[in-house]
């Protein structure tokens, strides 16, 4: 009769559950001990503590322990259920302390009941941002308020149970990896979305020890990564926990093994570079530029590949993102090689003379600290009769006419610097502006007259006009 009973509780499961540790245990040695975590119902009531019950029954207790922690309880109303929340907040707490004492291995079952347990409490629908339930246009994310999320208290908890059994040494990958399996991996990747930060930093916790122990789930999860990027690049522009993948992926890549796959190279051009393009690039930039340059200092050939794609995002008309991008580009000229550098310094070089002629100071006056890193001189000076003719325009034009006085001492103490490197060259340069300059000035005297003289032609018809 009981079994009965126990059959016709259980939901059914669809399609979609039948790979997430929700469908029918599988066959093995242990299948007839199996014990099934009956769906929550009725009253919770409090259980002994660890301590106080037999070594041989702790197992058992353990399960009874998940059973009531299987209850979601509502915390949108303070006054609601308190006395189920204490009751199953406790019981999370000795759940914690039982696996981080380590005094007694849980067997396979618990195990298993325990991912189901995780399942129940963290795997939720997560509730829409603010723009998306008022219809109001999205905010700048650096400016909005996070939601926090009212179930906390017993969440992190859950959180906590989850990360001590994924890095405690008693964990066997080989039987953990069943329930921790891809459909589970990839649900808490979907929780990187909450606005809560301290569940996005739990998460991501959990992820890195994932993949660092789980080595059968790392191509799995950086395809993963890859398909959030995608989406937040090329779809929507918005996601809460770009940020917090970021900075797992920073350590993935320092740990990449050389020479690097053609897949990681795939990676940097097509996810992480575009991830420059998305209008709130500057809320996760710092983690994306230490990403970038840790790809050039694992791969210095890489760097020609890395400066062309900041070129080809370079922002148009958002100066606070120029200025984000003159410093990432720093970064990457202090890890990029002689013959790397050749390949892209013409292009590289007329975007940064743009940058030196920005009206905005800050721009301007970011693109003129470049000179004070001496490698980047050092590279310069290698190429300066490339370089010197490229930039000698707006280096003479921010001398005569830039509106900042800080912008204008600086362009004179480069422009020196020139002198002093190859006089002759600066000399050269210096001449062929003065001729530029005198057959502009010819050009627009010529404009203006010819203008005098259609001006006064049709003046000189009018009269005749107006006589005739």
């Amino acid at each position: 009769m009981f079994k009965k009973l126990m059959k016709g509780g259980q939901k059914k499961p669809s399609k979609s559950d039948s790979t997430d540790g929700y469908g029918p245990p599988a066959n093995n040695a242990n299948s007839t001990e199996a014990v099934i975590v009956p769906p929550p119902s009725g009253t919770i009531e409090p259980l002994p503590l660890f301590r106080d019950v037999p070594v041989s029954e702790r197992q058992n207790l353990f399960i009874r322990k998940l059973q009531i922690c299987c209850h979601t309880l509502d915390f949108t109303d303070t006054m609601k259920s308190v006395r189920e929340k204490e009751i199953k907040r406790q019981a999370l707490m000795e759940l914690v302390e039982f696996i981080q004492s380590g005094s007694s291995k849980i067997n396979e079952i618990c195990q298993e009941e325990m991912i189901k347990m995780v399942s129940v409490n963290i795997f939720r629908c997560l509730p829409p941002a603010f723009h998306e339930n008022t219809g109001q246009d999205a905010a700048d994310p650096e400016e909005e308020e996070p939601c926090l999320e009212p179930a906390w208290p017993h969440l992190q908890l859950v959180y906590e149970l989850l990360l001590r059994y994924v890095v405690s040494s008693d964990t066997d990958t080989k039987v953990a990896k069943r329930y921790i399996d891809h459909s589970f991996v990839l649900k808490l990747l979907d929780l990187f979305d909450s606005e809560d930060p301290r569940e996005r930093e739990y998460v991501k916790t959990i992820l890195h020890r994932v993949y660092g122990k789980f080595m059968v789930h790392r191509p799995y999860i950086r395809k993963a990564i890859n398909n959030i990027f995608y989406r937040f690049i090329y779809e929507t522009e918005r996601h809460s926990g770009i940020t917090e993948l970021l900075e797992i992926l920073g350590s993935i890549i320092n740990g990449f093994a050389l020479p690097m796959k053609e897949e990681h190279k795939l990676f940097l051009v097509r996810a992480l570079l575009p991830l420059h393009k998305p209008k709130p690039v500057s809320v996760y930039h710092q983690q994306l530029s230490y990403c970038i340059s840790q790809f050039v200092e694992k791969d210095y050939k890489l760097a020609d590949t890395v400066i062309r794609g900041l070129l080809k995002y370079w922002p148009v008309t958002n100066c606070q993102k120029e200025v984000l991008f003159l410093g990432e580009l720093e970064e990457v000229l202090e890890a990029t090689q002689a013959a790397e550098f050749q390949r892209c310094m013409v292009l590289l070089f007329r975007q940064i003379a743009r940058c030196l002629n920005s009206p905005h100071f800050q721009v301007a006056e970011r693109t003129l600290f470049l000179w004070n890193n001496e490698h980047i001189v050092g590279l310069i000076a290698q190429n300066r009769t490339v370089i010197l003719p490229i930039i000698f325009e707006a280096l003479e034009k921010n001398v005569q006419s830039h509106w900042n006085q800080a912008v204008n001492g600086l362009t004179v103490n480069v422009r020196k610097m020139f002198l002093e490197m190859d006089a002759e060259l600066f000399e050269e340069c210096q001449r062929q502006y003065l001729e530029k300059e005198a057959k502009a000035k010819e050009v627009e005297e010529l404009r203006e007259l010819n203008w005098k003289r259609l001006a006064d032609a049709a003046a000189q018809n009018g009269a005749d006009m107006v006589t005739a």
